[in-house]
């Protein structure tokens, strides 16, 4: 009798890994796909909420935006569909992979790592709100500072007429990137968990990781102080809390 190839077991369970990845990959895509679909059919109102602190920034001032190809509009509203959708998604996305690495967690890893999941879309949705309620009202005002009206002497206006895919496009790079960026101290108190870093060395990093932090803002931001101040200091307060919650973390290992 011929014996089983002692390689062929260890093939299996990565073979059912790859299965159930597969499973959760495909409900997420269609999570997104579902998301899509309503964005798409509330595209409009999405357009208004997107462009009213431009609109307020205005002062009242009649504003329009333009689009100078013929199917620049079409998709415009394709990728602000796609970009919504996969917010909408995110709570099935973060479900599915939460279902795929549980069951290789411990119980007290499951307990540890739970949290971190929940406060993901927490601290990604404070970043945007910041982003939109505090940002955007400055940035927008500072921008259209250097219109110039009118004159008597019948010099030509400098008047802003933005492309609709250009200011939906800076809207929702900058939403995202302060939702990525609130995303810090959970990353940072998560590596600390898993014993990576350690609230000393994040101590010792302080300084670099302000002008780390100042660097990103200016990349992540439109290219204004007001924006990049206002992505900088929040992170740096985030920081700030990423070294307490690394404390307590490391507390919390130490066996009584």
């Amino acid at each position: 009798m011929m014996l089983p190839d002692p390689i062929d077991p260890p093939k299996q369970p990565l073979l059912e890994h790859l299965i159930e990845l597969r499973r959760r990959l495909i409900y997420s895509l269609l999570a997104i796909l579902a998301g899509f679909i309503v964005s798409y059919l509330f595209a409009p109102q999405i357009y208004e909420f997107l462009v009213r602190p431009l609109a307020l920034a205005s002062g009242g001032e009649h504003r329009r935006l333009i689009y100078t190809g013929l199917t620049e509009a079409f998709i415009t509203y394709v990728e602000l569909s796609l970009w919504t959708g996969c917010f909408l998604a995110f709570p099935v996305i973060a479900s599915q992979l939460w279902m795929f690495i549980a069951p290789g967690l411990y119980k007290n890893e499951r307990k540890a790592f739970l949290p971190f999941l929940l406060a993901t879309p927490v601290f990604f949705l404070m970043g945007a709100a910041m982003a939109y309620f505090v940002v955007f009202p400055l940035a927008w005002k500072f921008f259209l500072s250097f219109e110039i009206p009118a004159s008597a002497a019948g010099a030509l206006p400098i008047q802003l007429e933005a492309r609709v895919s250009e200011y939906l496009s800076l809207s929702m790079t900058v939403i995202f990137a302060f939702g990525l960026a609130f995303e810090l101290p959970i990353a940072l108190v998560l590596l600390a968990r898993a014993g990576i870093l350690s609230a000393t060395k994040l101590s010792s990093f302080r300084r670099y990781a302000i002008v780390l932090i100042f660097a990103v803002a200016a990349v992540l931001t439109p290219p204004d102080l007001v924006s990049m101040i206002s992505l900088a200091l929040p992170m740096t307060l985030l920081y700030e809390l990423s070294i307490v919650g690394a404390k307590w973390m490391e507390k919390r290992r130490v066996p009584n």
